[in-house]
């Protein structure tokens, strides 16, 4: 009988322990540690990463994103000389029950070092931002996730300045690019005569601030963008059917007289804060949002506990914030305060060339 109620508690811990456990995937940069994609699970209730495995071999998967039922998984290969052309590529993957990937099949993005990756609602289509290439490439996917050769390959090369378009998301029917070389952030809107999305709208930015990642508040009124190059969050405000500057705010704390370069950015999951990653001051820059302005009030500058926090992303419970540390090489866990969105360094663990996290 003791025996039977030690392997029924034990049986329960293990099956309390498995629930909190959920798996985050680690893009990377391949070099001498990296080998590809990694999984690891996350412990929703201390914040633990363990059980590192490599989920599949990939080169240079720098940037990756699942389909909305997380059965499938796409990643940049941010290089090149995809076959001898002058060109990156994307690979298309099946989630298997164990963690690992399973490869369905490969492409060329169409451009240069390809570095963001992202589909739509209905997982029936993907953007693909080439940044040496200068160029957005549009694929359809299908039901099996194989995704097809280019529809449309949006060019944002004229004249003598370089483009380095660095991120692509469609917003209903709306795809909006963030053109870190141009520093420009264009709204293109799908034609359904020609069955191609065409420019509706070019917000240049100011000072070459150099836009590169963004975030769209769930219904579309804000648009954050996050500038690399001179280290500023700009506000967009809807007006309409297009988009007006209200706000340019640094991300960099005061005190601060360095070279930094911005990153990524993030909403909580209640909307009430944002996150933005600082490489140079190797910090968070945490803001309060107001409700019906929209506008930015910071709040926080941390550290990060390593070097070069190319991305970071926030448990699917909003309880945690985790930042992959690229030049470092690890991946530093942040408690996430709900009350006033302030977030507290819980732990860090090594990591290969971290460079993408996603739940």
């Amino acid at each position: 009988m003791i025996k039977y109620c030690l392997f029924v508690f034990s049986f329960y811990c293990f099956s309390i322990a498995t629930a909190q456990n959920i798996p985050m995937y680690v893009g990377t940069y391949t070099d001498a540690d990296s080998e590809g994609i990694y999984r690891y699970d996350f412990n929703l209730k201390t914040g633990e990463l363990t059980n590192k495995i490599l989920a599949a071999e990939a080169t240079n998967p720098s940037y990756i994103t699942f389909s909305s039922d997380k059965k499938l998984m796409y990643s940049v290969g941010e290089v090149d000389n995809f076959e001898g052309t002058k060109s990156g590529f994307v690979n298309a993957y099946s989630v298997s029950k164990d963690g690992t990937l399973q490869f369905i099949n490969k492409v060329s993005s169409n451009g240069a070092h390809p570095c963001h990756i992202q589909l739509n609602n209905d997982n029936s289509s993907v953007a693909v931002s080439n940044y040496t290439g200068g160029s957005v490439s549009l694929h359809s996917v299908s039901k099996n996730g194989e995704i097809s050769q280019a529809l449309q390959i949006i060019d944002h090369n004229k004249g003598s300045q370089q483009s380095h378009t660095h991120s692509a998301q469609f917003f209903n029917n709306n795809l909006f690019i963030a053109d870190l070389g141009l520093s420009s952030f264009s709204q293109y809107q799908f034609d359904n005569s020609h069955k191609k999305y065409q420019l509706k709208a070019n917000y240049q930015i100011k000072n070459n601030a150099g836009p590169r990642h963004f975030i769209i508040s769930k219904k579309g009124k804000f648009i954050y963008v996050i500038n690399e190059l001179n280290s500023t969050i700009t506000v967009l405000k809807k007006k309409k059917d297009g988009y007006v500057f209200i706000q340019n705010i640094t991300t960099l704390d005061d005190g601060f007289d360095g070279k930094s370069f911005c990153a990524d950015i993030h909403l909580s999951k209640d909307g009430r804060y944002l996150y933005g990653s600082n490489r140079g001051e190797n910090s968070i820059a945490a803001f309060k949002i107001d409700k019906k302005s929209g506008e930015l009030q910071k709040i926080q500058t941390i550290g990060t506990k390593g070097d070069w926090p190319r991305n970071f992303t926030l448990s699917p419970d909003g309880k945690y914030l985790l930042v992959a540390n690229q030049r470092s090489k690890n991946i530093s866990v942040f408690s996430v305060d709900k009350k006033d969105g302030n977030l507290t360094f819980l732990h860090s663990v090594d990591s290969p060339t971290p460079a993408c996290l996603l739940f």
